[in-house]
């Protein structure tokens, strides 16, 4: 058993297969891949890395297998799950995987190439567990995939209290030790015992605080659109999406640098010289087929506001978030001997439901010598006004309100 000393979590005991996975080149990697990607740029204490979360993860999971009474090889497949669910990642964690699932279809779930024929798969067998039923509790497969990926998982538990510590931020704290004590499988479902709906209520909380706080702060959003168009720029010079996608974040850095197509955005990381915010839309203002537009319609798009804007087309970037989703309000709790969803259950989570809607903004970010341009080419090319009336005689249906920023990005 190996005691590791961790700055969430205090002292953290790793043994049997976790322990073997810990120096695999896989795992080892996860050094270098930080958790929260850009967000460094917006609060610089965030430079923890996907390893010590991993190790988290592995230590929470830990924790509710003993509460629960899973012994044997099936709790020794959820450890390795635990230990080995982001090796999957690409670099700088999320930022990119857009990219790279548009041109791998891999999601950093899918760690079936990672495990198979390597470090990994070796040390598995040789714990008696069948690699295939590790990275299918990685996808949530199974009775007990839940607890590695699910509603009630131990990965947002750790991630949420871990980005809050490094970050400073306070909002992402919540009561772990309860949450994983009261871990229970009703009728092959996992579930929180009677009594912890204001538990459940405040994972929610605390990751509803933490979206526009961290997450999804601008200057998070700015340089991580940047990223992902530095990302498409190096496959497109070449690059094989496969070799992308097994960078860590160092690596993707010098290939940045190094390509003469990307060496621009480079510069502006290393030197946190960001685009500025042109425009930013709230989602109740922005029409349909804006919202579902794909990759090659937001390039267009791009396109035309960069000509109208008389800028460079590498001068404007349209980012349009996903649909916002809360799939923690599904999560099953005890109440009255009877389980029940929690979003049925609690009028709070139907408020955060709403909340969420409120905090989403569609952006259009440019350096800060054309914002305004661009802002105003926006406005053109979607048929507003700075008062939000539509101009009839441009691209007539999409109604949005845009509001102009011309503060800097802190």
């Amino acid at each position: 058993m190996k005691t590791i000393k961790d700055s969430v979590h205090d002292h953290i005991e790793v043994g049997g297969v976790a322990r073997a996975l810990l120096d695999t080149p896989e795992v080892q990697r996860l050094r270098h891949i930080k958790q929260l990607g850009t967000v460094s740029l917006v609060y610089p204490s965030a430079n923890h890395t996907r390893f010590e979360h991993s190790l988290g993860v592995y230590h929470l999971a830990r924790q509710a297998l003993s509460h629960m009474g899973i012994e044997g090889r099936a709790a020794e497949r959820v450890r390795a799950a635990a230990i080995l669910h982001d090796v999957g990642h690409g670099p700088y964690s999320h930022n990119v995987e857009d990219v790279i699932e548009r041109h791998t279809g891999k999601y950093h779930e899918d760690v079936e190439d990672v495990i198979e024929g390597g470090p990994v798969e070796s040390v598995l067998e040789d714990h008696d567990l069948d690699p295939d039923r590790v990275a299918g509790l990685i996808h949530g497969e199974g009775q007990y995939g839940g607890l590695v990926s699910g509603e009630l998982d131990v990965d947002r538990m750790d991630y949420l209290v871990r980005d809050a510590h490094h970050t400073g931020v306070p909002y992402g704290t919540i009561d772990h030790g309860r949450l994983v004590r009261e871990l229970r499988f009703v009728d092959g479902e996992l579930v929180l015992g009677e009594g912890n709906v204001q538990s459940a209520e405040s994972l929610l909380v605390a990751r509803a605080l933490m979206n526009p706080t961290v997450y999804s702060h601008h200057v998070a959003r700015i340089s991580k659109s940047m990223l992902r168009r530095g990302a498409e720029r190096l496959i497109a010079s070449g690059i094989d999406p496969e070799e992308l996608r097994r960078m860590d974040d160092h690596d993707l850095l010098v290939a940045l640098r190094t390509s003469e197509s990307t060496e621009g955005i480079a510069r502006r990381f290393a030197h946190r010289d960001l685009f500025k915010r042109a425009v930013w839309a709230e989602y109740r203002d922005v029409p349909g087929d804006l919202l579902d537009m794909d990759h090659e319609t937001t390039v267009e798009c791009e396109e035309t506001i960069a000509d109208r804007a008389g800028v460079e087309d590498d001068a404007v970037i349209l980012d349009v978030p996903a649909y916002p989703k809360m799939t923690e309000s599904s999560t099953r709790v005890v109440v009255g001997g009877e389980t029940r969803q929690l979003d049925e259950q609690s009028p709070l989570v139907r408020t955060l439901q709403h909340s969420q809607l409120n905090q989403w903004r569609l952006g259009v970010y440019a350096p800060a010598d054309a914002a305004e341009r661009v802002g105003h080419a926006t406005e053109a090319v979607l048929g507003l006004d700075t008062d939000g009336t539509l101009i009839s005689d441009v691209r007539p249906g999409l109604h949005t309100t845009l509001d102009r920023f011309g503060a800097g990005n802190q």
